[in-house]
């Protein structure tokens, strides 16, 4: 059996700006502030975004961290009204199984305070789409391999593009109708791109609502051994 050959390493020099302890501590709480007024956004303008905003973001999101560094994600964006039709008119048929079946008294009653339902009205308003894909193996030279902690490097991936696109004053909303085939289906995609989310962005419209809900403090959601 030949034993496989594996490339050599190349390092190059770490490209690391300094700050002060001051500096750290004015950016820490300019980023805090400015991440703390995100919220998921179900109400949207169709105003246009340009599309120099959407490429940016999925350009910053590209830097993320991925396991053996396979970058194991796609991003579709979608514009054209026909294929959002299609796709809210798919989501909403599973939702509407989901709300009225699939899902546990408990979990429509962690839902309620947020008034959800299976209607999904910004799949059409918002001006984009963004589908996330998790591509979960490759083919090279005709074999095909796994990509190595997929499901985490994609999670990481689409935190950074919700701050990237909210950093642009763009809002967002994370949707995971489930099952998610039909975005598969519907955006021809090969059968190793799992659909991850859906995330409309735009602006939000003139009198958006957002559910009076509450955030863990410090204490509860760090500790220090």
């Amino acid at each position: 059996m030949t034993a496989m050959l594996f490339p050599e390493p190349r390092f190059i020099d770490l490209d690391f700006h300094s700050l002060t302890e001051a500096e750290r501590i004015e950016r820490s709480e300019a980023f805090f502030q400015l991440l703390r007024r995100r919220r998921t956004v179900r109400d949207y303008s169709d105003a246009e975004v340009p599309i120099e905003l959407i490429e940016k973001a999925i350009e910053t999101v590209g830097t993320a961290p991925s396991g053996a560094n396979m970058q194991p994600w796609r991003f579709v964006v979608v514009k054209d009204p026909a294929i959002k039709a299609s796709i809210r008119e798919a989501a909403e048929k599973e939702e509407y199984e989901s709300y009225h079946g699939r899902m546990s008294e408990k979990w429509l009653r962690r839902l309620a305070v947020l008034g959800t339902d299976e209607h999904k009205p910004f799949l059409e308003i918002a001006p984009y789409l963004i589908v996330v894909f998790r591509i979960n193996s490759i083919t090279d030279d005709g074999e095909t391999e796994p990509t190595y902690y997929s499901q985490e490097s994609v999670g990481i991936a689409v935190g950074m593009l919700l701050a990237a696109l909210h950093n642009m004053g763009l809002a967002t909303l994370t949707h995971t109708p489930s099952p998610m085939k039909f975005l598969q289906e519907i955006l021809g995609r090969p059968k190793n791109e799992v659909p991850f989310v859906l995330i409309p962005v735009g602006y939000p419209a003139a009198d958006a609502k957002v559910p009076d809900i509450d955030r863990k403090p410090l204490d509860e959601i760090m500790q220090i051994v």
